[in-house]
């Protein structure tokens, strides 16, 4: 329940703040837009490498429970599991792309 709340309260907080970047004139918006956007992407990335490091995580942790039940499946195990490793680290890299294609 406070993981709720305090989830609840942080995207209030967010918007509440948003719509004040998209309230100045267009010659104050020219200047600090490149600012907001730094930012942004900022706030991405952390969002994208916390994600994957928490799924990088849940998939070490499986395939570690996996291999310490059935020893004799360790290798289709430990291909799978850096299989699913490549595909969250993928995640992450696509958001640096696309944060540097866009700032």
């Amino acid at each position: 329940m406070k993981k709720a709340v305090w989830l609840l309260s942080a995207l209030t907080a967010v918007l509440l703040v948003a719509p004040a970047a998209f309230a100045q004139e267009a010659g104050a918006a020219a200047s600090s837009g490149k600012g907001l956007a730094a930012l942004a992407a900022g706030f991405g990335m952390a969002l994208a490498a916390f994600g994957g490091a928490l799924g990088q995580g849940r998939v070490a942790s499986a395939a570690c429970e996996g291999m310490a039940r059935n020893p004799g499946a360790s290798g289709a195990i430990r291909t799978a599991m850096i299989l699913g490793l490549v595909f969250i680290e993928t995640l992450a890299l696509f958001t640096l792309a696309i944060i540097f294609a866009k700032v």
